[in-house]
């Protein structure tokens, strides 16, 4: 995280103190702060004690689903830890609660949605934050109406610039972000930020799929839906780079921190052209060390194939249907060839990232996609070795952001900085473990880490969880949420005890 974006949401803080902190402080929700520097906890009640909701009061929420409240009374009543049950109540929520803005464009629902103490939509978070309430969709209207505006808000952001991964909600508006402002890169109106992820259009592909699938509602899927898809699938090809480097390139100046801009004129580290499709930045906001970031690619597979099963099951749109297909198998025999290396006694994993070359290294990163939350993205079957080969090796000290303290063991990445744990990379391994005990012992940790607060944060320090990153991160608390939901269907008799 650079540093003009902490001064950025620093002097955001105090502008916004009075709007905020009346609101949010009557309800006990957090009030937004820098998500790069860790922030102690003010003193106050312990840990079991002070279990009040931190929710906003009803009237001061976003958006309110029935399903959802239903879904919050059910599952909270299953649960016999009272400190989980009331993280479950105050996380699942939180985006619904505090980040969603609905309006209307062309007379049809249009939702943007915020990443938290960051007033502007990031394609990956949006998707991820909403997709907890996607099982919920078919029997609440109010959860549709969401998802229609969701669905077309993001063809539009990726109508405007399918290059860039996060976006302001007026459309004719320049970038609010400070960092963003000097960037060179074709920024456009609407843009808040154009660093090129792979995974950014993998996403809310994702999410329509997923929606398709929990719904059968065809609303969302109209010709704009269409045109949007059908700029990802241009940008993923242009971007295999088989007929030269293409339009983007992208350079941040003066800012001293090599993560945040591209090498060579900004078109990013050489590479053999093999069929991967390049992505500058990792879905961290960080540049790529070599341009084929293995996770995302196999993420592209996986979301194409959901692309062509959406086009043709609620459009009837065989040419893109067979356009994704195409595509996604090419990144399959690609994967196969370019996208692994030898681990511990010369068995295969997935590499992290690679150039085509024949070089590449081994790490992996809490941000999704990464090669943990294979599974969970539906990437890598579960039971599959190589993936689960891959998964023990990033949980071991082979990965240079495997850190282990007196707080947890957990999975960070160099956006936070070294020793910091990313609840994300805990509830990701529990949602992608078929051991109950070792589910368990993740939730202790959650459980043990959220400093008080009773939300998920970005990062901890691994010896001391009072010292975190970013109070108000909807996309975590989401995926808590999830986690809680996905235990309570698959292992319920571990909610029914108490953590100890």
């Amino acid at each position: 995280m650079n540093t003009q974006r902490r001064s950025f949401l620093t002097s955001s803080a105090a502008l916004l103190a009075g709007a905020l902190t009346a609101g949010r402080a009557l309800a006990g929700q957090p009030i937004p702060t820098s998500p790069a520097t860790p922030i102690p906890v003010p003193p106050g009640p312990g840990r079991t004690t002070d279990l009040n909701s931190r929710r906003p009061a009803p009237g001061d929420r976003k958006f309110t689903s029935p399903a959802v409240e239903e879904r919050i009374k059910q599952v909270s009543a299953q649960i016999a830890d009272p400190e989980l049950a009331w993280m479950f109540a105050n996380c699942y929520p939180n985006t619904l609660d505090t980040t969603v803005r609905m309006g209307t464009v062309d007379g049809k629902a249009d939702a943007f949605v915020i990443t938290g103490d960051i007033p502007c939509l990031w394609l990956r978070d949006s998707s991820a934050q909403v997709w907890p309430y996607l099982p919920l969709a078919k029997g609440d209207p109010q959860l549709q109406t969401l998802f229609n505006g969701l669905i077309a808000r993001q063809a539009r952001c990726l109508l405007i610039d399918p290059y860039a991964n996060a976006f302001m909600q007026d459309p004719a508006a320049r970038t609010s972000l400070s960092w963003a402002q000097g960037d060179r890169t074709d920024m456009k109106p609407g843009v808040a930020e154009r660093k090129w992820e792979l995974d950014s259009l993998c996403w809310p592909l994702r999410l329509a799929a997923g929606y398709w699938q929990a719904t059968k509602d065809k609303r969302p899927f109209d010709n704009l839906w269409a045109d949007g898809a059908r700029a990802a699938l241009r940008t993923m090809r242009e971007q295999q780079r088989l007929q030269g480097n293409g339009p983007y390139s992208f350079q941040r100046l003066n800012n001293g921190n090599a993560t945040e801009t591209l090498m060579l004129g900004g078109y990013g580290a050489p590479s053999r052209k093999v069929g991967l499709i390049h992505s500058m930045f990792r879905p961290s906001d960080d540049a790529c060390t070599f341009p084929f970031l293995i996770p995302s690619n196999l993420f592209a597979a996986s979301a194409l194939k959901g692309l062509a099963k959406v086009a043709a099951e609620a459009r009837g749109d065989m040419a893109l249907a067979r356009d994704a297909s195409a595509l996604a198998a090419q990144l399959d025999r690609a994967l196969l060839r370019y996208g692994r290396m030898a681990g511990p006694g010369g068995s295969q994993v997935w590499a992290y990232e690679v150039d085509g070359f024949g070089n590449g290294f081994f790490m992996d990163d809490a941000n999704v996609p990464g090669l943990s939350s294979l599974a969970y993205l539906g990437a890598a079957p579960r039971n599959d070795p190589l993936f689960r080969r891959t998964e023990a090796l990033a949980w071991s000290t082979r990965n240079p952001y495997f850190f282990k303290g007196k707080a947890a063991s957990g999975i960070g990445g160099p956006h936070a900085g070294l020793g910091m744990i990313w609840p994300m990379s805990l509830i990701i391994r529990a949602l992608s473990s078929d051991r109950p005990a070792e589910i368990l012992n993740l939730l202790r940790s959650l459980r043990a880490t959220h400093a008080g607060t009773g939300f998920m944060h970005e990062a901890f320090s691994q010896d001391d969880p009072k010292q975190y990153t970013r109070s108000w991160f909807a996309w975590a608390n989401s995926l808590f949420g999830d986690l809680i939901l996905d235990v309570a269907r698959r292992y319920p008799t571990l909610l029914a005890q108490k953590l100890g």
